[in-house]
């Protein structure tokens, strides 16, 4: 008599939800080739390289021709066909408009007043910006309303109050008349309250609070490590327009006690204005810009990523 074993068939039963052995194999091989697109780089193509090739050359070629043009002599930017190349006459035109145009002490007034303007922008704009997006007070939204209604007043419709304060305080030739105005930026002080509402949770305020914080503490030890990213973007912008500011130093300031840009304006008067010393002292007032960008390039570009990120 032939005996006869039992097998236990294998359990082929699955848990709810769980998917055919077919589709998981396939499931994970989606995941894995996502996962690694996700964490891989993204090539560039050969239209991607020629468009900011001709981004940077449109960018870098104001630049270069003012270094062309100050290389060169009056007579021969004259001519009808302008220099396309360098020429022998760069650092003495250099020299010509560094002594006529008084470059050194405009340059000592020009770090002076960008300095002090973008020091005092972004402590205030920061200060007032926290207020605005995390404090609770009367009549909050109308003062921000009133503070982003001064930028759409052209700054031509306040020059000639601002010049008659300015003259009442015996301040006209003096460095105070183009930095007191410019203490804090309506643009500033909005640009920060968008970045802290975003950036600045309201329960680490309120935890510092209990923690026994006072306004001060609150400030220093979580508003400004928050608003760090922000503050570099805003104290680039200011400093770049505070160094290229024209308009209103021209006015309360001379040529006794100018700016850099007060001091370039002295380089084309007289009769026939040599174009290769304007081009000569414009590049003197660029070079201090480009190599603020080129040493705080990297820390600049890494606040705003910071700030990308955190935001």
């Amino acid at each position: 008599m032939a005996s006869t074993t039992d097998v236990a068939a294998p359990d082929t039963r699955e848990t709810p939800g769980t998917p055919p052995p077919g589709q998981r194999g396939r499931r994970r091989t989606a995941k894995t080739a996502g996962a690694g697109k996700a964490g891989g780089h993204l090539r560039a193509g050969w239209l991607t390289y020629l468009i900011l090739a001709v981004f940077a050359v449109g960018s870098l070629f104001p630049l270069v021709w003012s270094a062309i043009a100050a290389s060169h002599p009056h007579s021969r930017l004259a001519e009808a066909t302008p220099p396309f190349w360098f020429g022998d006459r760069l650092f003495t035109n250099l020299d010509t408009a560094w002594n006529d145009a008084n470059m050194g002490k405009a340059m000592i007034n020009t770090f002076f007043v960008a300095g002090t303007v973008t020091a005092t922008t972004v402590l205030f704009a920061t200060l007032a910006g926290f207020a605005f997006a995390k404090l609770r007070f009367r009549a909050k939204n109308l003062l921000l309303l009133l503070v982003i209604g001064t930028m759409m007043v052209p700054p031509q419709l306040t020059v000639v109050p601002l010049f008659m304060a300015v003259a009442e305080l015996e301040w006209t030739g003096h460095l105070q008349a183009v930095i007191v105005p410019t203490l804090v930026s309506a643009f500033g002080v909005f640009f920060m309250r968008q970045y802290l509402l975003q950036a600045l949770p309201t329960e680490l305020i309120e935890a510092s609070r209990v923690d026994g914080a006072n306004s001060l503490r609150v400030v220093w030890h979580v508003v400004f490590p928050a608003a760090r990213p922000a503050m570099a973007v805003l104290g680039m912008l200011t400093f770049v327009l505070a160094w290229n500011e024209f308009f209103w130093p021209i006015i309360a300031l001379t040529q006794q006690n100018p700016t850099v840009q007060v001091a370039l304006t002295g380089l084309g008067r007289g009769y026939v204005p040599d174009r290769g010393v304007i081009m000569a002292g414009a590049l003197l007032g660029t070079l201090p810009l480009l190599i603020a960008f080129v040493a705080f390039g990297r820390q600049i570009v890494g606040g705003i990523m910071n700030g990308a990120l955190k935001g």
